[in-house]
């Protein structure tokens, strides 16, 4: 992909707030788990919390390769921000815009490109991960709406969003929700203590019979899965620009280094053993920007109905591709700019060790590696059986 005009400055203004606004605290904090509630309103000025809102809804409207440079740059700034950013960008904002009555469009998508909301998903549950049939949360008829039960597990934005999609078992299957925080029966637990991506808001939200009214019901009854299985498809490949952006932070700063530290009277980037990963490392990141982009045009062709979702070239195996491709780079690349560092890459007081726990997390939400393998496979073999 050769990003136009247009698209060159829009990612240049992204790195220009990722170097001044998020880099500088990225470390800060990373160590007092949660972000400046501030960067989500200048993220808002920019227009990156209305990327994929339409202008008719005070949104940018950006196509998806736009999108997915943004994204880049914001994660080679700090992963954390750009997983709160994808969350509510992707999930929370295109579920709304493809499947929400007029009420609800109008409604919530100028709030969640304003900045006046931010979007959370509460899909995974203690014992329902990547297995989404297995939810157990409730949502009973209650008068002429509903009341949910159940928890959700690993919510990111839960406790600071504006709206949250719950997904919740009804008579007619899995059904999906806009709930509002705040309500009565509506809990979260304490910020998570991850490995990574710290800065990130993720929590556990009980709902203890939180009701909602007819029209917090989002699209049709029953659909949840599949309105889930579409949202994760687009995730997937917000995740794997998230990836590359973390690989490329790592790669850059394995670079600088080995140029500055020396060993031996010559600086590292003169030993063949540096330089072999340094060009590997190059490789990886620049395959992995192909494969996501790759895939987020398949994300655009499936919208206009010129592409589908099925077989080995469609939008499933790709958004799977592109995670598995890009999230496996990242933490390569990260854990060889550790080594490269050498013992002060294994500090916190240097950046790549941050990069690699984050890149980790990249193998892991939204489906683990295992499932994108899974994926995979059954679309290559769906097409082969039905050749």
């Amino acid at each position: 992909m050769q990003p136009s005009p247009e698209q060159l400055e829009i990612q240049a203004l992204a790195r220009d707030f990722a170097e001044g606004e998020l880099r500088p605290r990225a470390a800060a904090w990373d160590a007092a788990r949660a972000m400046d509630d501030a960067v989500f309103g200048k993220l808002a000025e920019l227009g990156f919390l209305g990327m994929r809102v339409p202008e008719a809804h005070g949104g940018l409207g950006f196509d998806t390769a736009t999108y997915l440079l943004v994204l880049e740059e914001l994660a080679r700034g700090d992963a954390a921000v750009a997983l709160s950013v994808a969350i509510h960008s992707g999930p929370v904002c295109g579920l709304i815009l493809r499947h929400g009555s007029q009420a609800q469009r109008t409604g919530w998508l100028p709030r969640l490109a304003s900045g006046d909301a931010l979007g959370a998903f509460a899909l995974s549950e203690p014992d329902a991960g990547s297995d989404i049939s297995a939810l157990t949360t409730q949502a009973e008829p209650d008068g002429d709406g509903w009341r949910i039960s159940g928890v959700k597990r690993w919510v990111t934005n839960g406790a600071r969003a504006g709206v949250v999609l719950v997904f919740g078992r009804t008579e007619r299957g899995v059904s999906t929700f806009l709930v509002t925080p705040g309500v009565p029966g509506y809990r979260t637990g304490e910020v998570e203590r991850t490995m990574g991506l710290r800065g990130s808001q993720t929590v556990t939200v009980e709902l203890d019979g939180v009701r909602v009214g007819a029209d917090g019901l989002l699209g049709e009854e029953g659909k949840g899965i599949a309105y889930a299985l579409e949202a994760l498809d687009e995730g997937r490949v917000g995740i794997a620009a998230q990836a590359v952006g973390i690989g490329r932070a790592a790669f850059e700063h394995a670079t600088a280094y080995a140029l500055e530290r020396h060993q031996f009277g010559s600086a590292l980037a003169d030993f063949g053993a540096t330089q072999a990963k340094l060009a590997e490392m190059h490789r990886l990141v620049t395959g992995a920007r192909a494969v996501t982009h790759h895939a987020g045009a398949a994300v655009d062709a499936v919208r206009n109905g010129s592409f589908g979702r099925t077989g080995p070239d469609g939008l499933t195996a790709r958004a799977a591709v592109a995670k598995l491709a890009a999230s496996e780079a990242a933490t390569w690349v990260a854990d060889e700019a550790v080594q490269i560092f050498g013992g002060y890459g294994y500090m916190r007081d240097y950046p790549v060790e941050k990069l690699l726990r984050d890149a980790k997390g990249t193998e892991i939400y939204e489906g683990t590696n295992e499932i994108m393998r899974h994926v995979i496979a059954r679309e290559i073999l769906r097409a082969a059986r039905e050749a």
